[in-house]
């Protein structure tokens, strides 16, 4: 499977973001992922759309967080602002590069906080966040550029005849999850270093089918806010603002995170965690459902989708999941449950192994 950048780009307009004719279409990324930034304007362009284009280069928001004056790193133009409201639709492309080194954490969680306002989530419904394929992505996940590319394409079921076809198949397989989820109380996560409880009463649960993120293969929800208790160890590194974060562990009480260490780039843990008062309380409790991802990519975007894991993530929470956290952090942190362990639904094993029960 090789990856095609103008298929991707089909997918995203048709299915992710539905485009329409007239709709003011903003698409962000890299100047890495071009072939994939000029088969979208061509592709919104034959829509009748109104393609924004808005380009950066690949240090670009390191330099930020590094050299602007701390009246423009911690605050938006009010041009800014008028402009991400006059959007309909937005696609966002990740493009994975080496870690920029020297930044300082507390000035990046500034920066992050300051762009609250203008994040995808809170301004209109129709967002997409994606990756381009790009060497250093290849290299931390371990594989040949040519092996990452056909992994990223077979994570977005570009290789299938009809992918939009897949993407329904998964979101009924996800709709019997949700089932089952809507009507539990007591989530239970046990693993090795891990024993919490939490509830999501009430709660309602999204079918992640991405059209929000491509690829996508998840159900989540907003537990509430004070109901964790316990302890939860991540096996799953992550990059957080550009830093590798490995062997993370919370405890929770009362819904707040009161101990918090890691293994490597715990200054970063500690730095988000003190971005604002929600960034100590869960907004998400997620479970990937995507088996076409059978590795960690050192990703977020794919890693919390692959099927058979769980994660939780503090700071904001999504308002349409009846959660009420609200930070400008969003941070996902992931437990492989096919290495060992339960999820269980008030006492009924629900994922086991990484298998739904």
């Amino acid at each position: 499977m090789t990856y095609d950048p103008e298929r991707h780009a089909i997918l995203l307009a048709d299915y992710c973001v539905s485009v329409r004719p007239g709709d003011r279409v903003l698409v962000a990324g890299s100047t890495l992922a071009l072939p994939l930034i000029e088969a979208l304007h061509r592709t919104l362009l034959g829509r009748g759309a109104r393609p924004v284009l808005k380009l950066s280069y690949p240090t670009q928001v390191e330099d930020v967080q590094r050299l602007a004056s701390e009246e423009v790193l911690g605050s938006l133009h009010p041009a800014e602002i008028d402009d991400a409201r006059a959007l309909d639709a937005s696609i966002r492309i990740l493009t994975p590069t080496a870690p920029v080194p020297g930044i300082d954490v507390a000035r990046a969680a500034r920066w992050r906080a300051a762009q609250a306002p203008i994040a995808m989530s809170t301004l209109h419904p129709r967002w997409n966040l994606t990756l381009y394929p790009t060497p250093f992505g290849a290299e931390a996940a371990g594989m040949t550029l040519e092996d990452y590319e056909a992994f990223v394409a077979r994570a977005m079921f570009l290789d299938a005849p009809d992918p939009v076809r897949r993407w329904g198949e998964i979101r009924e397989f996800q709709a019997g999850l949700i089932e089952r989820l809507a009507a539990a109380d007591d989530v239970h996560l046990q693993a090795d270093g891990t024993d919490l409880h939490l509830s999501v009463r009430g709660r309602s649960w999204s079918n992640s089918d991405a059209r929000r993120n491509m690829p996508s293969g998840e159900v989540f929800t907003a537990p509430h806010e004070r109901s964790a208790n316990g302890t939860v160890h991540f096996d799953l590194p992550t990059l957080y603002g550009g830093r590798v974060v490995r062997g993370i562990d919370l405890v929770f009480r009362d819904g707040e995170v009161v101990e918090a260490r890691a293994e490597e780039g715990e200054d970063v843990l500690r730095a988000a965690l003190a971005t604002d008062d929600g960034a100590r309380f869960l907004g998400e409790l997620g479970i990937g459902t995507n088996f076409g991802i059978q590795q960690p990519s050192m990703n977020i975007l794919f890693d919390e989708k692959i099927g058979g894991t769980v994660h939780l993530a503090v700071g904001q929470a999504y308002a349409e999941n009846g959660g009420t956290n609200r930070s400008a952090v969003h941070w996902d942190m992931i437990r492989d449950l096919r290495r060992g362990g339960t999820l269980t639904l008030d006492g009924e094993p629900f994922l086991t192994g990484g298998r739904f029960v």
